[in-house]
């Protein structure tokens, strides 16, 4: 489908990169954040039209498992592909698909035809043009970026998605009470071309397979590539599992949060706004501070005490009267400022050890892996929500968060890592050697 026409990157991955690296990286990074900003003010429109006009957490939870679906059945595939395919290509059509949908959508409220199937199939579409976007954009920051930069642009990056939600909830908030819900959609039309324009000029780096072969093999066993690259790797599979835990009630617990602030809070967007903004402001902070601090010396270690600070914030969260809306504000805050200090060190180990001609395939099996337990726990989380009441899913989401935290500590695989995996038989030495026993 796409043939790779750039040249390919040193092999040694990020190390490669050129020092005149700042320019073409920020080109593209810039066309990305108009592009997120767009998409989160997409999200926050559609998700509030859906707590408003159904009032169900079913009907959000549903929503929510759309996003996850192709992750689980089209991410791996997608990764190989990634890796195989030119990936600037892969951001460009990525880019326009999702753009396409937003704007069928848009004219669907337009003509005043719109039905919550169509929202469903709206999140399908935009969640599997970002199966493969995103690969393809962090696979290619690993070869823009000299590894010693990496935590700090994974800082960076955190601290964007913080300006973002800070910016994108009242903005949606005060974008849905002057005008319809289509004016929204055509705003994230607009950041989606900005994001594509950059890259029909910068040269996205292309990897080159290991031992420098060129030849290529069948998507299948490009996907099983991967899968035996992350088996053979204890750390990365410990870590998997810890978050395979959490994410059974994490995920409908950030996915309930509008009803969370309409049925406890008694609030409306406005409030939902404020409070996905002050978050927003939260993840600001820690990626600041994730920037210029680094994280521990053991980046793991910033990731696990992350998680245990947000078991504890959503321990308050699920405490929180619904007199206290302010406390709830400032326990968003506290929940918004570790995410960049779990996600950012979790990246930078994976992009700093990963090689970079298997990034693609690893961080979508990765993903692919993490969602398997999303769609049941979604589909579970709605109708319980509905029955026991939302309040049950912060304390059993902070609960998980504190053990797993916990735990994190506690397996020598998973506090060794990162030399785990710059070490001994590791990376493409480990994949032969698991080739060699099977």
């Amino acid at each position: 489908m796409m043939a790779d026409s750039s040249a390919p990157a040193d092999a040694a991955g990020s190390c490669g990169a050129s020092s005149q690296w700042q320019l073409p990286f920020f080109s593209v990074w810039t066309g990305q954040a108009f592009s997120l900003l767009g998409s989160e003010l997409v999200q926050f429109a559609l998700v509030w039209w859906l707590t408003k006009t159904t009032d169900s957490a079913t009907i959000l939870a549903l929503a929510a498992m759309m996003a996850y679906l192709p992750q689980v059945f089209v991410g791996p595939f997608a990764g190989a592909l990634v890796d195989r395919w030119n990936r600037r290509a892969v951001m460009i059509v990525a880019d326009g698909l999702i753009a396409l949908a937003t704007l069928v959508a848009a004219a669907l409220f337009a003509l005043g035809i719109v039905q919550v199937w169509h929202i469903y199939v709206l999140i399908l579409v935009r969640a599997a043009g970002g199966i493969f976007h995103w690969p393809a954009m962090s696979a290619s920051t690993a070869l823009m970026v000299p590894e010693k930069h990496l935590a700090r642009v994974a800082g960076l990056n955190q601290a964007l998605f913080g300006v973002v939600g800070v910016v994108a909830p009242p903005l949606g908030a005060l974008l849905l009470e002057v005008r319809p819900l289509r004016g929204t959609l055509g705003i994230d039309v607009v950041t989606a071309l900005l994001a594509i324009a950059p890259l029909l000029f910068v040269r996205i780096p292309q990897p080159q397979r290991a031992g420098g072969q060129q030849v290529r093999t069948s998507v299948l066993a490009d996907m099983r590539e991967g899968f035996r690259y992350v088996w053979s790797w204890p750390g990365l599979v410990g870590m998997i599992v810890l978050a395979l835990v959490v994410k059974i009630a994490l995920t409908p617990a950030f996915s309930l949060v509008p009803l969370l602030v309409r049925q406890h809070f008694g609030g409306d967007a406005a409030q939902l706004g404020i409070l996905e903004a002050v978050g927003g402001a939260g993840m600001i902070v820690g990626g600041v501070l994730l920037g210029v601090w680094g994280g521990f010396k053991r980046k793991i270690y910033t990731a696990m005490v992350g998680v245990i600070v947000l078991g504890i914030g959503f321990l308050v969260l699920g405490m929180t009267p619904a007199s206290l809306f302010w406390l709830g504000v400032a326990t968003f805050f506290v929940i918004g400022l570790v995410i960049p200090l779990i996600d950012g060190p979790t990246m930078a180990i994976v992009q700093g050890t990963v090689a970079p001609e298997m990034q693609g395939r690893v961080l979508t099996t990765m993903m692919s892996l993490l969602s398997l337990t999303s769609p049941i726990s979604l589909a579970v989380a709605g109708p319980v929500a509905d029955w026991l009441g939302l309040k049950s899913w912060y304390f059993l989401a902070g609960a998980l968060c504190i053990v797993a935290g916990v735990a994190g500590f506690a397996v020598p695989a998973i506090v060794n890592i990162e030399e785990n995996a710059n070490g001994g038989a590791t990376g493409i030495e480990r994949l032969e050697l698991a080739e060699a026993e099977a």
